[in-house]
């Protein structure tokens, strides 16, 4: 930020800031907060327990109440910090609450029990990680198995996507047939219908293909998009044709010169469609839910229902579980987002 700073009175040529710049760094900061605010309250509470989230109002850290063994009692009793009738403040235990009295004694002397109003006290807190959140998962259901096929259909849809929306997008660019036009408006006007609407003519074919119930059911629907042939055919437009007539006169196949040429040089645009196809397909949710039946197949999205029941929600292990899934995507956004200015820029998406 120093080095921002020296740059931008350099600049402008004096010492204070304009107030354009103090704008600029408030909605900076504040879009900052807007998009790592979620995610960091979500890694946090992750690491609360089951009664921590459900205090109100919610804390940011995740503390919960200190316990002590009481003689005469077989379970830990919760400690909180308790102001008497005469102002003294004390260290005592909880027994029980009944109804807004709680019954508490002290943990050195248990003899005598004292009713406290629950007003009057406040729990001993300390900061404790709740990893258990994310161990007894992998250990209680199949997380292992949920995971490996997001990843399985995320990679291999992701390949394909690639290689089926670059071969399109190098029809549309660079070979010139009559209805052209036509094509890419008819691939582009695809992007207004709304999955629900084709979901049970997709379901049909797929079950017609005795792909229901299968991985690749819910791979191939998927490949090819509007989005990446659009991407791909504006990045390749930059590409001169004059490259691929002077691979023609040396006998290049129209395939090595998809090869060897058109996608060692649209390799920042592959890189932004791969982001974005890792993204569709890793949070994809609705159509793994209708194509899978058998749970052994369930993708990391479908699976984290195993920790929602009819009259339950088991938040922890939700919340736990929902960050695992977010860290493969963020360790992708993080190698490859290099390539996102450039590709972008390039394919002259807004």
């Amino acid at each position: 930020m120093g080095a921002v700073r020296r740059f931008v009175l350099r600049r402008r040529g004096g010492d204070r800031w304009h107030w354009t710049d103090v704008v600029a760094w408030t909605w900076l900061v504040l879009g900052l907060i807007l998009m790592l605010g979620p995610a960091i309250w979500l890694t946090l509470s992750s690491f609360k327990t089951r009664s921590a989230l459900n205090e109100f109002p919610p804390t940011l850290l995740p503390l919960t109440t200190e316990t002590r063994m009481v003689e005469g009692y077989e379970e830990p009793l919760e400690l909180y910090r308790v102001t008497l009738e005469d102002g003294e403040e004390r260290v005592l235990a909880q027994v029980r609450r009944v109804g807004i009295v709680a019954q508490m004694v002290d943990p050195d002397d248990p003899g005598e029990r004292i009713d406290v109003p629950i007003a009057a006290r406040e729990p001993v807190r300390t900061t404790e990680l709740a990893t258990e959140n994310y161990t007894e998962p992998l250990e209680r259901f199949a997380f292992l198995t949920f995971f490996y096929n997001s990843v399985f259909v995320t990679v291999m849809a992701t390949v394909i996507t690639l290689i089926v929306n670059s071969m399109a997008a190098f029809a549309l660019s660079k070979y010139q047939f009559r209805g052209r036009g036509t094509v890419l408006i008819f691939i582009l006007a695809t992007l207004m219908v709304p999955l629900p609407v084709i979901l049970v003519p997709i379901y049909v074919v797929i079950n017609y293909l005795n792909l229901f119930d299968s991985l690749w059911g819910v791979i191939l629907p998927t490949v090819a998009t509007p989005t990446g042939v659009f991407l791909l055919r504006q990045y390749m437009l930059t590409i001169p044709d004059e490259l691929i007539e002077a691979a023609r006169m040396d006998k290049a196949s129209e395939w090595k010169i998809y090869w060897r040429i058109i996608l060692p040089l649209t390799a920042p645009a592959l890189a932004v469609l791969a982001i974005f196809s890792v993204m569709w397909r890793w949070n994809d949710f609705l159509w793994p839910l209708v194509v899978l039946s058998q749970r052994e197949l369930y993708t990391l999205q479908v699976g984290l229902n195993a920790f929602a029941g009819e009259l339950n929600v088991q938040w922890h292990y939700v919340l736990a579980m929902t960050v695992l899934t977010m860290l493969p995507v963020v360790i992708i956004f993080v190698f490859l987002q290099r390539f996102i200015t450039s590709g972008v820029a390039s394919t002259g998406m807004k």
